[in-house]
């Protein structure tokens, strides 16, 4: 059963999840679409640059993220000049280290979507004088549709249990900062191993049906093997 504490850090991980997911779709989908597209001889800079979370250790992410946000650094100092609190251990921090650290798992399913489509297709829109807005929007993104699919998912689910940069970026305060992931280290720290029982069950069958709405509604599971 879960405590009262439990499902307020559930709900905000909810919360976070839902942000996260929506500024990392505005921000995938450009870029993506850049890789699968551009022929610049550098694009696999920015594809290490992109992929980087996948191998660095999350601690260290969060260690350079809270520098970052600290109000001696120019990027914390401007944002409390600009809204008037900090950025470490604050929700806003925790929005931007959980985008910074699931950009992989959006761009790179969106990529390989993009990379499918042929380019004669497109051409072939072109000469039928649609405008690249609308061969973007109308042709490009119906035909991605399982890697659009895939890389909501994943980037929902992988914001769900991250640990290492929240914790490093946000702490633990509880109605802040603590998500669910935190607030289970919490319960085993303390061994009070039901109520972690609790939480980690809850996240392994949201984390299921996430993944099981996605391989029911679509057949095309190779977007997910990247």
């Amino acid at each position: 059963m879960l405590s009262d504490s439990d499902i307020t850090a559930l709900i905000l991980t909810l919360k976070l999840a839902a942000l996260s997911t929506l500024i990392l779709m505005m921000l995938g989908l450009p870029l993506a679409w850049w890789l699968a597209r551009t022929q610049w001889r550098g694009r696999f800079l920015v594809e290490a640059l992109v992929a980087l979370p996948l191998v660095l250790p999350p601690t260290v992410l969060g260690f350079y993220l809270l520098i970052a946000f600290s109000p001696n650094a120019w990027l914390g100092r401007w944002y409390q000049h600009i809204t008037g609190s900090q950025l470490a251990f604050s929700f806003s921090g925790l929005v931007i280290g959980s985008v910074l650290y699931s950009l992989p798992f959006v761009v790179q399913p969106l990529q390989t979507a993009f990379s499918a489509i042929k380019s004669d297709l497109i051409d072939a829109a072109a000469t039928l004088r649609a405008s690249p807005i609308d061969r973007f929007f109308n042709l490009v993104l119906p035909l991605a549709r399982p890697g659009l699919v895939a890389a909501m998912v994943l980037g929902f689910a992988h914001t769900l249990g991250e640990f290492g940069v929240v914790l490093m970026i946000g702490g633990n305060l509880p109605g802040e900062t603590q998500v669910a992931s935190v607030a289970m280290y919490e319960h085993v720290d303390t061994l009070q191993f039901e109520n972690a029982h609790a939480l980690a069950g809850t996240l392994l069958c949201l984390s299921f049906v996430l993944l099981v709405g996605v391989y029911a509604t679509h057949k095309r599971y190779s977007v997910l093997r990247w």
